[in-house]
């Protein structure tokens, strides 16, 4: 492929690019890029939020590009501070490496590992003097870390922001002089950070990395970025028929915004938006499992939801107290989908006759509820629990 061709193909739903000339000009080399991604194992999984700049990296792959898969098992002890409004938990070495037992396998869902480096940033950080540290940290000032948006916003807000997040940018930007990335993706948050490795790249005299990042895909809150430690995500590692489950409950607006992130074109226009719904589902669910699982989950919501056969279909299982209504149907969403529902909005769920138990409607939000194993309670429209 010609490099304006390579160029117009790989800068497609980027967000933003420093510099697009700096890139054609790699592109022209004639030699395989290194093309850098850093993920930091803080939980046992990717999300789909993750996918956007690893089918990004694919897409340099099929081109004949090396990806260069970087593991953040020291940068994950402490946490990415970029778009938090407070210090993460910093997480031990052990914590580290049982989240990232899991992580190449999730990555090459996507990602083909033969074009793929995998490697921990642990190789050289653990290795490192102080007075190594001390020259890095010589390389920024304190100025620059300040301005960020995040730290700015913490100091506004008299929010603590501690010594140990200011390393964060410097150790990603290191990342990229130890395996001399040509270019490094991530989502706009990550705009400081991958800068910062371009100068430190600079100061060693070597190329500057080209930046591109990818947009923030919405949770399925539709509000905040999909997010491990806000719960909102959805796992390449789940069931099938938990990620479709998730999928059929987002907003209608937020699921144009999945069919142009995550699918990569329009949503449909002549398609009702339960059908194109499903359809999304459907979709990622062969992603990342099979053509025959998502057929089976399609098929399964549909027994479930649109023929009413619920006693019949496979459903999660929830364990509750007695409670009042309100209190039990809040559960279960939290319980069986990881999804927070205000006592407001379950009250309103049963006022309107949408949750039910055994096919019964539930009209008293106060009424007291004494569950028993093997019934039904359904939730919503798309969504349904079996007591255990």
């Amino acid at each position: 492929m010609q490099p304006d061709e390579a160029l117009d193909l790989l800068t497609r739903g980027a967000a933003h690019i420093i510099s697009k000339s700096e890139l054609r000009e790699k592109l022209a080399l004639g030699r395989p890029l290194r093309v850098k991604l850093g993920v930091d194992p803080t939980s046992p999984d990717l999300h789909l939020g993750h996918t956007l700049a690893l089918r990004k990296l694919r897409e340099f792959q099929d081109l004949g590009h090396q990806a260069v898969l970087i593991l953040g098992d020291f940068t994950a002890m402490i946490g990415d501070p970029s778009g938090r409004s407070v210090t993460r938990p910093q997480l031990s070495r052990d914590q580290v490496a049982a989240n990232a037992k899991t992580y190449r396998e999730q990555a090459f869902k996507i990602l083909d590992p033969a074009k793929t480096r995998t490697i921990y940033n642990g190789e050289w950080f653990e290795k490192m003097q102080f007075e190594e540290i001390i020259r890095l940290n010589s390389f920024v000032t304190l100025q620059q870390m300040l301005q960020r948006e995040d730290f700015r916003q913490r100091m506004d807000q008299q929010q603590p922001i501690h010594a140990h997040e200011i390393q964060y940018p410097i150790m990603q930007g290191w990342d990229s002089v130890m395996v001399q990335a040509d270019v490094e993706l991530g989502g706009t948050d990550q705009l400081f950070n991958i800068l910062v490795g371009r100068d430190f790249q600079k100061h060693e005299d070597l190329p500057q990395q080209v930046v591109l990042l990818m947009p923030l895909l919405e949770g399925l809150d539709g509000v905040k970025k999909m997010s491990k430690s806000l719960g909102n995500y959805v796992a390449l590692n789940e069931s099938a028929t938990d990620m479709f489950g998730k999928l059929m409950s987002i907003s209608d607006e937020l699921m144009a915004r999945y069919y142009t992130l995550l699918l990569g074109r329009e949503l449909p226009a002549d398609l009702h938006p339960l059908e194109a719904k499903k359809q999304l589902g459907a979709e990622i669910v062969q992603m990342y499992h099979s053509a025959d699982a998502a057929q089976k989950v399609a098929e399964e919501w549909n027994a479930r939801f649109s023929e009413k056969r619920l006693s019949d279909a496979e459903l999660p299982e929830f364990r509750s107290e007695a409670a009042d209504a309100v209190t039990v149907v809040a559960a279960a969403y939290a319980q069986a989908f990881a999804t927070t529902r205000s006592r407001g909005d379950v009250r309103r769920l049963i006022e309107q006759g949408s949750v039910q138990l055994d096919g019964v409607k539930l009209a008293d939000p106060k009424a007291t509820l004494s569950l028993q194993p093997g019934q039904t309670l359904r939730l919503d429209k798309t969504r349904a629990v079996r007591i255990a």
